[in-house]
């Protein structure tokens, strides 16, 4: 049977899924702030990062940690001070819970106990960096923190489905020169990368063009490699569109290995995009690419 919540019918305790600044204070909403003030305790990442939020708003509430070491019991807990009528808001760090943050254990718990979960617009890095970049927005694939080995990392980047999703990493200042050099390898170097730092703070910074001018641009003194990095990689076919039919002198069977070498894409998935640039049908080219 189909669980249903009626968010705001009954005035049972809730449990508030409340985004935080990721970066400018003033971000914070009004109605998130209400819900800080009127909640009987505060879920948190890390408490003493919690505690500088309410300082600020001159707030003095009780808190429990709340993190990805927590384990069962404390999900637990939680759920108990809800069931007993006490409201609880879950906050992380910065931005909003859940989102590369710890927290799905606990809503999928909530769920399955029929605890209601309102959850509260507000800051997000990925969506922030993604409108302010000037690549498409229409379509995207939000896939986090990357691996740090690169082999793991090299296999994650292939595995992405490019071809009209804008992608969206977050990345440490200690490895986004090494990120950037292996998207070089394996992604087009011509493709269109923005690179969004310090976003709402004082020295927010968008840095964009194509990946080997990025990447250049992170060999330079005047780059600036601090705080934490949003990337946001353009769809493939941002890519083909600006180079006009550019496998026009190509063979069906070149095209075909252009991808399959350049692009390493597999055999199948290498022939799909030829026959949607040719206007053929993938049964056609993988003959053809065959005899």
């Amino acid at each position: 049977m189909a669980q249903i919540q009626k968010s705001f019918k009954s005035d049972d305790a809730k449990l508030y899924i409340v985004p935080t600044p990721i970066g400018n204070l003033e971000d914070l909403t009004f109605r998130c702030l209400k819900v800080l003030e009127e909640a009987d305790l505060i879920a948190c990442e890390d408490t003493r990062q919690t505690q500088k939020l309410l300082n600020f708003f001159e707030l003095n509430k009780s808190l429990i940690s709340f993190h990805d070491h927590s384990d069962d019991r404390r999900i637990r807990d939680i759920l108990k001070y809800i069931q007993d009528g006490q409201n609880v808001a879950l906050v992380s760090d910065a931005g909003m819970p859940l989102v590369s943050d710890p927290g799905y254990e606990l809503v999928s718990q909530a769920r399955d106990e029929g605890v209601d979960v309102v959850v509260l617009p507000g800051a997000n890095a990925a969506l922030c960096a993604l409108v302010g970049s000037g690549l498409p927005t229409n379509t995207f694939t939000f896939s986090g923190f990357l691996p740090k080995k690169k082999k793991e990392l090299v296999n994650t980047l292939e595995s992405l489905d490019q071809s009209q999703h804008t992608l969206i990493f977050y990345e440490s200042p200690y490895r986004i020169k090494k990120t950037i050099e292996v998207m070089r390898e394996v992604y087009h170097e011509e493709r269109r990368v923005t690179l969004a730092r310090e976003l709402t703070k004082k020295f927010e910074e968008y840095i964009g063009g194509s990946i080997k001018e990025v990447y250049d641009w992170t060999l330079t003194e005047e780059a600036e490699i601090r705080g934490e990095f949003c990337i946001i990689v353009e769809p493939l076919d941002g890519l083909y569109m600006k180079q006009d039919y550019w496998w026009e002198d190509l063979s069906l069977v070149e095209h075909v290995e252009y991808y399959m070498e350049k692009e390493r894409l597999k055999t199948k998935a290498a022939v799909k995009k030829v026959a949607q640039e040719r206007g053929l049908s993938s049964r056609d080219v993988y003959n053809d690419f065959h005899q």
